[in-house]
């Protein structure tokens, strides 16, 4: 091949700017594009875009704004290699927002509680992971309603797969209800409460067979005919002082929601004729918080001792010094009185005190004795049980439940045997002076007579009108 030669003439020629042929073949031109390609790869390739990306921030002028076209050849033209896969990537921040809430999203179960259910079998069910529960009811306060749902109540539970409990809605009552929510890791406890509107009613009776009957003929619930006979039942024993012809008179409350009664609320006032004897007691309470019942004069309707332990039992042996065993079959003193009751009855002390015996003593068979101050101490025997929490030492309020009535030891069937010591000396719990509760303080006194006075004349008219009812 001739090996041809150029000269500086001829070179010159070749980088003129005038077109040439040899510019005009298409394997140059194709040649030159990949070429250029590829030194655009090498200029754009960057080993750490994240270090390397700068945000410079478009200048807009007020007074000649730029449209869609110039904005978008501004930004590219001021955006240097690598800083639009910066500006590509920013709006991932987002979707982690979105995923961050879908977490705390899932699914709704409505759940009925079942007889045998209890709120760990619930989470089982819905495959909650039972250390949720134990973070739950470690909140404490309203938390313990929790402990305590039965059958007919609904629960409300959001559940995620990841998550476990993502929230709970619980309904107390009527007026109350809980959420338990999810905060990150942790729950919270929020609570409600609606209040009802309280109206002012009252009801009477007289009594030809029982108390209970008696009540629910004048319309009241049992639990209203129970707080009747409570704020009594330190003046009459109603096993055994209840007499035909008896009365009856109250001033209560009654709670109402949305314009529907929903539960009776306190008795305000209250008036009781026994054998002949009438006795009143009015609700106060005084400016440090304390509400108790009073008479009219100010004395507390409250007793340093109930008068009976048991509720509504029959006597059914009196204190007798002479009386013949039933079982033993001989003399020997009855130095307390027996209440013939149904075997599991609870069974009360009758004032504060301090458990010195419990256990079994001989013929009472499970027996305890509560020491009340120096004093006074009582018996309480034939037990068919203790009740958990109340071991000797214990100490124990007026009308707390201590143990149920049984026939244990010499017994011929379930009753209590209750027995009251004073200066370690029996007396008849039915005929013995039973001292008084503190009155009312002096400060109070000018306020409580006002209120007092009020609600007795309010009292008076409601027995009036059931005297003239039953004539």
């Amino acid at each position: 091949m001739k090996q041809q030669s150029y000269s500086n003439r001829d070179f010159t020629s070749l980088t003129s700017t005038k077109p040439r042929r040899i510019f005009m073949c298409p394997g140059y031109w194709l040649l030159g594009g990949l070429l250029i390609g590829f030194a655009a790869l090498l200029l754009g390739f960057n080993p750490e875009p994240a270090k390397a990306t700068r945000h410079i921030p478009l200048q807009l002028s007020h007074d000649s704004p730029l449209d869609a076209g110039e904005l978008a050849t501004q930004a590219f033209d001021s955006t240097p290699a690598g800083a639009a896969a910066a500006v590509s990537s920013a709006p991932a921040e987002q979707p982690a927002r979105d995923l961050a809430t879908a977490a705390l999203e899932g699914d709704w179960h409505d759940v009925m509680v079942e007889s045998g259910d209890s709120l760990a079998l619930i989470f089982s069910r819905l495959e909650i992971p039972p250390q949720q529960l134990h973070e739950i009811l470690n909140l404490g306060g309203a938390a313990h309603n929790l402990k305590k749902i039965h059958p007919g109540q609904q629960l409300r539970l959001q559940t995620n797969p990841d998550l476990g409990l993502v929230n709970l809605e619980y309904r107390v009552d009527r007026l109350s209800s809980l959420e338990v929510r999810r905060q990150g890791d942790d729950f919270e406890l929020v609570t409600s409460h609606r209040t009802p509107e309280r109206r002012v009613t009252n009801a009477s009776g007289t009594i030809n067979s029982s108390l209970f009957i008696a009540g629910q003929e004048a319309s009241l619930a049992d639990s209203l005919t129970m707080e009747l006979a409570n704020i009594f039942g330190w003046d009459i024993d109603f096993a055994l002082d209840i007499r035909k012809g008896d009365q009856f008179a109250l001033i209560y409350e009654e709670l109402y929601l949305d314009g529907e009664k929903v539960d009776n609320g306190n008795i305000l006032a209250a008036a009781f004729v026994n054998q002949g004897k009438t006795y009143q007691a009015v609700r106060y309470t005084d400016q440090s918080g304390r509400t108790d019942y009073y008479s009219p004069d100010g004395k507390s309707m409250r007793k340093a001792f109930l008068r009976t332990p048991v509720e509504f039992s029959r006597v059914s042996s009196r204190f007798n010094l002479k009386r013949k065993h039933p079982v033993l079959n001989r003399i020997r003193a009855h130095k307390g009185v027996d209440y013939a009751a149904p075997r599991g009855t609870p069974v009360k002390s009758t004032s504060n005190g301090k458990i010195v015996f419990r256990g079994k003593k001989g013929g009472y068979g499970n027996t305890i004795i509560v020491k009340h101050g120096t004093k006074y101490s009582t018996l309480y025997a034939h037990l068919s049980k203790f009740r958990s929490g109340t071991g000797k030492g214990s100490r124990v309020k007026q009308g707390q439940v201590i143990g149920y009535v049984g026939s244990s030891g010499l017994a011929t069937g379930p009753h209590l045997h209750y027995e009251l010591r004073v200066n370690d000396v029996h007396r008849d719990p039915l005929r013995v002076k039973l001292p008084g509760a503190e009155p009312l303080k002096k400060k109070y006194r000018e306020d409580f007579e006002q209120k007092a006075s009020a609600l007795i004349a309010q009292l008076d008219l409601v027995r009036n009108v059931q005297v003239a009812s039953s004539e």
